[in-house]
């Protein structure tokens, strides 16, 4: 097995997981079987129980692990599956060792950071890269390691020590470490700066590591006289320092990588060698850089001011809006706004809000836990409902729905979830048997489970291919009342997918609406650049009046969709109808929102 580990320095967020996400795909486009492992030095056994605000959002794995985004950022690029243990925490390790150390297993020692905690890092990372995470039999070729926070935090300490024994342990040939740093620009001279970067790699030696390759984020592309200048104080060669500057969308940082020869650099220290073939990544990238024409959907959540909050959904959104041939414009409604208290305390915020709602093409309303904004969720559910706008919603988004199809078209007005009004008297959606009231961490519903669908010809159905069943990712403690979906069916809200005890309501379709379907599940987690999550695609094809036609290809695994990209095995064409689409304005920007910089720069 080759290591290859990303480390960061001088400040976070620099983007070293979209690095080690584009280094693995490089990695695997020639013809390398890749796994990752993603180290968070904080005390969380996992992201579980972290406000989206502190660390972006939790990403749920098909064996119910939730875990830090990067590794979201992992499964979408390399197209794999990964488990709990590839991410690794401080909570976890001390946890393990502890245990251990409660058997027995240390007897007469006295247990310390170096060796034993050292040795448990060593030993998790040895055997989490060894299973196998793209569907093969087999252990991969290359494991990618990205070691989380910045060089010179206190808590990552104990890994770096793990990963200097490792590197040693592995011998040479076997490791590759990239080091991740940030070349600023002072305005006044506008000249690049690599002190920063020297002092960050003095730390790293010291600390034992010596980084084979530098991968140096600015804003533009490193000039030689400071290349140089960095190779001789970071004693790094010439050729192994890399500039990953501000690009368009982050579809382009494998293709930076490889323009820079990166690949021949990693291949050269792990003794392997390769051409990476990335066509299919290319014109993806191409046929996204020229969208030009727009579909708007409303997201109408919580964690409206930090995109990181609903990255998965960008992500699928994304993917839906490329494979349809559309600009995504994501139009952020924070869900207060749109409530009666609002229109009395703020009523410019809140008509600003309502005219992003009934300015976009699309509704969205993504998971979430609380009762903040969730009157603004079901007036949002309400307004797409009643004036068949397509409309998705997610987890909660989908017991929304059903809250507001209980008031508005049942008329029971008190109808509620016992999550937000225990005494209510309608209680449309209730706690799960199997959830815990007392702890938090680890209790609720969560990983890949069956949908089986109830309905054969509904709109989900035909749009995941006309399976009997689907498999998709859950993270939920509350469900749609059972005993009363008989009256909600009666009234012509249908729930087309449910668990494999047909108890359980998984989809809801509304059959005299375009497009108004919600998921017990979350699609995006599943969602990739050249495969899309279906009910994603679903709400950008309807939203971009292209619904028809999807549905009437897909559930024929040989037709393609009309932008050319197929069901099965995706292969991109930019020409549509004959003619090479145009970019319009010039502009290559991702997605566009309204005030959050979300398509450049911020991520990467």
């Amino acid at each position: 097995m080759k290591y290859v580990l990303v480390t960061g320095g001088v400040v976070s967020g620099l983007g070293k997981g979209v690095t080690a996400s584009s280094i693995g795909l490089l990695l695997k486009a020639c013809g390398l079987r890749v796994t990752s492992i993603k180290i968070d030095p904080y005390l969380n056994t996992d992201a579980g129980t972290m406000s989206p605000f502190e660390h972006g959002e939790v990403f749920v794995l098909d064996d119910g692990g939730e875990v830090d985004l990067d590794l979201g950022n992992y499964e979408r690029f390399l197209d794999i599956k990964l488990t709990r243990d590839n991410n690794i925490t401080t909570g976890k390790i001390y946890q393990s060792v502890l245990d251990n150390e409660r058997k027995g297993d240390y007897l007469g020692k006295t247990v310390q950071v170096v060796p034993h905690i050292t040795d448990a890092i060593q030993k998790w990372i040895e055997r989490v890269a060894l299973i196998p995470v793209d569907g093969k039999e087999g252990p991969a070729d290359v494991c990618v390691i990205e070691l989380g926070g910045t060089i010179g935090d206190i808590e990552s300490m104990p890994f770096i020590e793990a990963l200097g024994q490792f590197s040693y342990h592995v011998g040479p040939g076997n490791f590759c470490l990239i080091h991740v740093s940030l070349v600023p620009v002072l305005n006044v001279v506008g000249e690049q700066k690599t002190k920063p970067t020297q002092h960050s790699v003095r730390g790293l030696r010291g600390l034992g590591l010596t980084p084979n390759i530098l991968a140096c984020r600015s804003t533009k592309a490193l000039e030689d006289n400071v290349k140089a200048k960095l190779s001789q104080f970071c004693h790094v060669a010439a050729e192994n320092i890399l500039t990953l500057y501000d690009v368009p969308n982050i579809w382009h940082i494998p293709l930076l990588l490889r323009d820079q020869k990166a690949h021949e650099a990693i291949l050269k220290e792990l003794n392997l060698i390769g051409e990476p073939d990335l066509q299919e990544w290319t014109a993806r990238t191409r046929v996204y850089d020229i969208l030009h024409e727009p579909v708007r959907i409303a997201m109408v959540g919580k964690y409206t001011g930090l995109s990181d909050s609903y990255l998965s959904v960008l992500k699928a959104l994304l993917h839906a809006s490329v494979a349809c041939r559309r600009k995504l414009v994501v139009e952020w409604v924070a869900a207060g706004d749109l409530e009666d208290v609002t229109a009395k305390e703020a009523p410019d915020v809140y008509k600003n809000a309502w005219d992003l709602l009934k300015g976009s093409d699309g509704v969205l309303v993504p998971g979430g836990f609380g009762d903040r904004g969730v009157q603004g969720k079901i007036l949002a559910a309400k307004y797409a409902r009643e004036n068949k706008v397509p409309f998705l919603g997610v987890c909660l988004g989908m017991q929304i729905a059903v809250i507001e199809f209980a008031r508005s078209v049942l008329g029971l007005h008190d109808a509620n979830s016992t999550e937000f009004d225990p005494e209510t008297s309608y209680p449309c959606v209730i706690f799960m048997p199997e959830g815990s009231k007392t702890h938090m961490g680890g209790t609720m519903r969560l990983g890949s489970r069956r949908t089986f669908f109830k309905v054969p010809n509904c709109k989900s159905a035909k749009l995941y291919n006309n399976d009997s069943f689907v498999d998709e990712r859950h993270r939920h403690r509350y469900e749609v009342n059972p005993n009363m979906v008989q009256q909600f069916e009666n009234a012509g809200l249908s729930f087309v997918g449910r668990d494999e005890t047909g108890q359980r309501m998984e989809i809801i379709e509304l059959p005299s609406h375009p497009y108004f379907v919600g998921a017990q599940f979350h699609p995006e987690f599943k969602s990739r650049p050249g495969k899309p999550s279906a009910l994603f695609l679903g709400l950008i094809a309807a939203a971009s009046g292209q619904l028809d036609a999807v549905l009437q290809n897909y559930g024929h695994a040989s037709k393609l969709l009309p932008n050319g990209i197929g069901n099965g095995k995706p292969t991109v064409k930019t020409y549509q109808n004959g003619n090479a689409i145009k970019s319009s304005n010039g502009s290559l920007n991702g997605v566009y929102s309204n005030g959050n910089d979300n398509g450049n720069g911020a991520h990467h």
